[in-house]
Order: C-alpha cells, then structure tokens, then sequence
C-alpha cells in the first residue's frame, strides 16, 4: 500500500460517488464497502477503491464539510482520446473550471468540478509514471506559501524531492513575482503538485478531503502526529490540521485489516475504541480487534 493515501468525505452518497468513479475510470470494482455503526454521525458507509493506482477512502458522515479546488486530483493519460473519454464520463453535473482545450502548458487540458463537487484537472502526459496526483492550491489566508509547505513536509517525509517549480512572473498579477505557479513534488516517492493562487477562489482547506498516512508502527504514528499537528481543537480520531489547514490522517495500516476483516463485533469494539482517541494508539486497537 502506498503510505499516503486519499480520504473523501460525502454526505450520503459515498457508495454512489464510488460507484460513478469506478465506471468514469474503468475500475474492475466500485470498492470494498464497510459500514461503521454508533458513530456521532450514526451508521456511516466507508468505501475503498483503487482508481489509476491511487487508493481513495470514501465516508459517509453527514453534510459537514463540502469539496472545493483547494485539493485536486491531476489526472495524467496516455492520448488525447483517453482525455476526452474521462472527460466525458467526469462532465455530466459538473462544472468546468477551466474549459477542456489546448493551453500552453498542455496540449490538451481541463479541470472541472464534477457533480458532487470533487475537482480533476486532466490532462495529456504521455508515459507518466504515477497517473493520478494530488494537487494543492494554496490560496486566501495561506497564498504565497506553497513554497514553504513543500519544504516542510520534505522534512516530515522520506523520499522527498522537489521535481520542478515554475514561478509567476512580473506580469501575472494578481499573484506576487516569484511564489508558485506550478511546483511537482515526491513525499514517500509518491508525487504530489503544488500551486499558489492570489485570486479569489473561497477554497480554503477543509476536512472535505484529508490525506491519510499509514503507518506499521505506533513509532511512525507519534513521529507524523508530533510533526504535522498544529491545531489542537481539530486533534480527533487520528485527523489533525497542519500549519497551513491542510488535514490529514495518520492512521495504522493495520486498521485495514480491521476493518475488512472483522465480524460485527470486532467493528463495534474497534470503532467505540478508536472514537475516543485523538491521536490513534495502536496497541489499543489491536486489543480491541482481538
């Protein structure tokens, strides 16, 4: 399993959102489907499904937290016939944040909205080695630094690079000279892209969208946790808010088995024990479990 993977948070329709996403995507299954009872959010749905070897955690939990661009998944294809055929799929309900076209940065590109409000930006890049990439947009409270977010979490997470940066230029206002345009990144190997953004998109981030981290040991657990947590008030669960807004998740990898696996009983037990947890620890889930 990759060590960071996505969590998206659906009012209701997680099993339905899955469903519309493995066939946009040609996925062989609309996800493995687990459902959590006496919640604070009631019985609620947890989907997950691999799209374009991206994993992605769907919830059900209730109408608090609502998508928007300041997280994004860049989708790469390998032909300006498999662009449009996603696009097609991705279009119906959607809204079209940048028209699907020809820009100078790609020959053909766009990035929607699609009917629940998850943003893509897709586009041709031929012989990507990871087809599906996180995007940040940093903007309003925290525009202009992008920057240092990417040098921060290279120092939180192994296997850190930067690939490239592209900085705005004198003539680009409203965005100041200098901050990012369009920044790739690798955390863990995986491949990330960062962007910063002076115009007026209300898209700050929410919990809508986190980035989970999994981790073997309680050790890894403390070292993400103690590194990435700077919001106190927002500390639940296994979820935190960094510096910047941005949430995660840091979470046992042995959770998915948990969760997969076990009997009702071993879910009660397992999701009345991780409820009353801020940050996860994971001797005591394992008791739970067992």
């Amino acid at each position: 399993m990759p060590r960071i993977t996505s969590h998206l948070w659906f009012d209701t329709e997680a099993r339905e959102a899955a469903a519309f996403y493995a066939a946009a995507f040609g996925s062989a299954s609309a996800g493995h489907v687990v459902t959590l009872r006496n919640t604070p959010s009631g019985s609620v749905d947890v989907v997950t499904i691999d799209l374009w070897g991206h994993e992605f955690t769907l919830i059900s939990a209730g109408p608090l937290f609502q998508f928007n661009p300041s997280v994004s998944f860049s989708v790469r294809c390998d032909t300006r016939a498999e662009v449009d055929r996603l696009w097609g799929r991705l279009e119906p309900g959607a809204t079209a944040l940048m028209p699907l076209g020809e820009y100078p940065f790609s020959e053909r590109y766009g990035w929607l909205q699609d009917r629940y409000g998850l943003s893509w930006q897709v586009s041709l890049a031929n012989a990507a080695t990871q087809r599906m990439v996180p995007s940040l947009l940093f903007s309003g409270a925290v525009c202009g630094r992008a920057e240092e977010a990417i040098s921060f979490y290279g120092t939180v997470f192994g296997r850190s690079e930067i690939e490239h940066v592209v900085r705005y230029g004198e003539d680009e206002a409203p965005d100041t000279p200098g901050t990012i345009k369009h920044a790739g990144f690798t955390l863990e190997g995986q491949e990330f892209a960062a962007m910063d953004s002076a115009r007026a998109h209300d898209a700050p981030f929410n919990e809508a969208i986190s980035l989970m981290v999994q981790c073997e040991t309680q050790g890894e657990i403390d070292h993400y946790w103690d590194r990435l947590s700077a919001d106190p008030k927002a500390e639940q669960c296994g979820w935190l808010k960094d510096r910047f807004g941005l949430s995660w998740q840091i979470v046992p990898a042995a959770m998915n088995e948990m969760l997969r696996n076990g009997d009702e009983a071993k879910l009660a037990r397992v999701t009345e024990a991780f409820l009353a947890m801020k940050k996860f620890d994971l001797a005591r889930l394992q008791e739970a479990y067992r």
